[in-house]
């Protein structure tokens, strides 16, 4: 399969699935975009791979590999779709997942929730079997009490079955013995041990990580076959892979025994898109903002990079509230998102006030705009009303939109009910939203304890240029950075992630008093696991680069941060170097730290990853010619200037007719087939050397 020249990227979302398609053999891209069939997302990837392939002339046959990302694990996890479960774990214990950490996330709220476990009371079984907290074997499996569970579990017809034993993370070999006695008894159920999937300390993450595993392995084995019958009916014989929360790719194989890792895999595609054309453009340090048809993300990119976590919440029952949703301990790449996309639907609440959001219209039937049979008005509705978006030229044209019926909608929905003009309604949906989203991103820095104002905004997404400098404005933030391609820019981060995986071990103890020989020996057994899984996936011995972590703490505090360590054996000296990392990053991260107090470690993580794709970034579109701007101008619309209060005419540009070194000036509007970029208020416009269109708050 080496050596073939295309590359395609595939990005399924509420509304839209976008396909971008590269041709390394003449450096070009080609894009599509095709409404997401909710039933069968799979269909739609079909569709896009198909249309791409014609746009570049290219068979299926040309293509290296396939890298794709979705959202199903999180909508699964959400909806509780998964397969019915059971849990095995030590007697004694089968209730820890739903005490969880007997923390309170609103100590005021008398009729709080908490997120319910995956598994039934009834279903969470106990074996008697212990490991010491030390790793110490006290007591082994009795093979005719897991044959007896077993019996249970398929009389049942449960067919997943997350194991979580005690102290499983220092010692796994009970954990793995009834791994192997399910295997043998009942070969057709799905089974994850915790001790594969999250062997690291902390028993309700540990166990509520296995569970959510588990749970939607059958679901994503269905799906990724579906997927590859799609891509075999492309004649695509060549590799499937899959993005990884962090940032990373995986192949099939590990996506299916480890799909939990997919749980923020769509999302983590564009913060890593806003991290490669931040580093291109030397502008390192940006605020990525990704609107779609249905959710917009909001992720800090800080020295080139978006900050990795290892906890993540799926499910809250608030979603500002940590603590109100399920824990997962993976990497993920830190972000917030919202319910607020151009299907957002606009409705009054039982206080009389308007409100955007969260629920969705999703694809099916859509914003009344489409004509598919919609009649809640939507915030594409409203920016169609603005003049933001052109009726006839929807994606490219491809995509009528209906003017009046949309208006006919916020009329009767909004504008009606609040004794107010179409126009101001339409106004009033686009403003709220734009709020939402900016009070979230806000929410997202300060907590991190960033000021917004410092970041440029970088929108993408279908409706992120047409709201980005809004809610920049809202922010204080000074600049707007809209890329080429900007409505498919998350498939621009599927292309250029690296198959990359992380290992992590639990090791707890003072860093001055650690036994260094096993820290070596756990990282020689990260490293040769870590080695074997992505060499089995393509990547050369030579070609790996291996990166240590340490999740550390002063000693009698609750939560670690992660320090980077050096590379080589660690020894009685390594203990110093240590200490030097962490009192830098503690005081990096909270202006102040502690030399000389004792230092605790908890887990060393390894992160192993390939080399970075090229991707020419200059090829996503337009001209190389730096002629006029008055030239790209293709006609004047109406379009809606909070400033001026009203409607007034503005330039309608063709963003395939600007090239690097145009200036031109706000109000306008500049149009490309899979987004529009909105400037409804006087502003500096340029294009840089990426072809992205700078806009100027101020």
């Amino acid at each position: 399969m080496a050596g073939k020249p295309v590359r395609i990227g595939v990005d399924i979302g509420g509304t839209f699935t976008d396909v971008l398609l590269f041709d390394a053999t003449t450096g070009a891209f080609h894009i599509d975009k095709v409404l997401t069939a909710p039933d069968d997302p799979s269909s739609a990837v079909g569709d896009g791979v198909a249309s791409a392939l014609e746009k570049a002339d290219q068979s299926g046959a040309s293509v290296d590999h396939v890298i794709h990302g979705t959202t199903l694990v999180t909508n699964a996890l959400i909806e509780r779709r998964g397969a019915p479960t059971a849990l095995i774990t030590t007697r004694g214990f089968r209730d820890a997942v739903e005490i969880g950490r007997e923390h309170r996330y609103d100590l005021y709220d008398i009729f709080l929730e908490m997120p319910k476990p995956l598994v039934r009371r009834r279903w969470r079984l106990e074996l008697d079997e212990r490991i010491a907290a030390d790793g110490t074997m006290l007591q082994r499996v009795d093979p005719s009490q897991v044959a007896e569970l077993v019996r249970q579990i398929d009389d049942a017809g449960i067919s997943a079955v997350g194991v979580a034993l005690l102290h499983s993370y220092r010692n796994p070999e009970n954990e793995r013995e009834v791994g192997r006695l399910i295997s043998e008894l009942a070969p057709h159920l799905t089974v994850s041990l915790s001790s594969d999937v999250a062997p690291e300390i902390r028993e309700y993450e540990r166990v509520s990580t296995t569970l959510a595993n588990v749970y939607v392995r059958p679901l994503v084995d269905r799906y990724l076959a579906d997927l590859r019958d799609e891509l075999q009916a492309q004649k695509i014989e060549s590799d499937l892979l899959i993005m990884l929360s962090s940032g990373g790719t995986c192949t099939v194989d590990t996506a299916r025994s480890y799909p939990v890792r997919l749980v923020e895999s769509g999302p983590a595609a564009g913060a890593l898109a806003a991290a490669r054309f931040g580093s291109e453009l030397n502008a390192p340090n940006l605020l990525s903002f990704d609107m779609g048809g249905t959710t917009a993300k909001a992720c800090l990119i800080d020295g080139g990079e978006p900050t990795i976590s290892t906890e993540f919440e799926v499910s809250r029952m608030y979603r500002f509230k940590k603590g109100s949703g399920l824990p997962v301990k993976v990497p993920v790449i830190e972000m917030i998102e919202i319910g607020a996309g151009g299907g957002s639907i606009a409705a009054i609440d039982n206080l009389g006030l308007l409100k955007v959001g969260p629920q969705s219209a999703g694809s099916e039937p859509g914003p009344v705009c489409y004509g598919r049979g919609g009649t809640r008005p939507t915030v594409t509705d409203a920016d169609l009303i603005l003049g933001y978006l052109d009726p006839g030229f929807f994606l490219g044209g491809d995509m009528q939109l209906d003017f009046e019926a949309a208006n006919a909608a916020v009329r009767e929905h909004v504008a009606t009910p609040l004794e107010m003009t179409v126009p101001a309604a339409a106004w009033g949906i686009h403003q709220v939203v734009n709020e939402n989203m900016a009070n979230a991103a806000r929410v997202h820095a300060v907590e991190r304890g960033k000021d917004p104002r410092a970041y440029p905004v970088f929108a993408f997404g279908g409706a992120g240029p047409v709201h980005a400098l809004g809610v920049a404005k809202i922010l204080g933030s000074s600049e707007v950075i809209a890329p080429a391609g900007a409505g498919v820019l998350s498939t621009v981060g599927f292309l250029s992630a690296p198959l990359a995986f992380d290992f992590v071990r639990s090791f707890r103890g003072l860093v001055d008093e650690l036994d260094w020989n096993e820290l070596n020996r756990l990282y020689e057994e990260m490293e040769t696991e870590a080695q074997r899984v992505l060499t089995r996936a393509g990547v050369p011995e030579a070609e790996l680069h291996l990166t240590r972590l340490a999740e550390l703490r002063y000693a009698g505090q609750g939560h670690e941060i992660t320090v980077e360590l050096s590379t080589g054996g660690f020894s009685d000296q390594s203990a110093r170097d240590i200490a030097s990392r962490f009192d830098a990053e503690y005081e990096r991260l909270y202006q102040r730290s502690a030399p000389g107090n004792p230092i605790e470690a908890v887990n060393w993580r390894l992160l192993v990853s390939g080399p970075s794709p090229d991707l020419p970034l200059r090829q996503l579109g337009g001209c190389d010619e730096p002629g006029p701007a008055e030239a790209a101008i293709k006609g004047r619309r109406e379009m809606y200037i909070p400033e001026w209060d009203g409607y007034h005419t503005a330039p309608v540009y063709d963003r395939y007719r600007l090239g690097p070194g145009l200036s031109f000036q706000g109000p306008a509007i500049i149009e490309e087939r899979e987004s529009t970029v909105v400037v409804n208020a006087p502003a500096d416009v340029w294009v840089d050397s990426l072809r992205s269109l700078r806009i100027s708050t101020s």
